[in-house]
């Protein structure tokens, strides 16, 4: 479980960076209201998911 975890926290922290540089760009460059707003909202959950992952690793590592 550990090594899993161990690729899946860098990957879902690039996942959230991702997100939060679409979103930004999208916005700087005048795009859709609703396109930046869906990709703000993305950015969210994938942040809930990195603190879960990293939470679990926290628990596993010092059980």
């Amino acid at each position: 479980m550990q090594h899993l975890l161990d690729y899946a926290i860098p990957i879902a922290l690039a996942a959230v960076a991702i997100v939060l540089l679409l979103g930004l760009w999208n916005m700087m460059r005048g795009g859709s209201p609703s396109r930046s707003q869906m990709l703000m909202r993305w950015r969210v959950v994938l942040q809930f998911i990195a603190i879960c992952l990293v939470a679990a690793a926290v628990y596993i590592t010092y059980k």
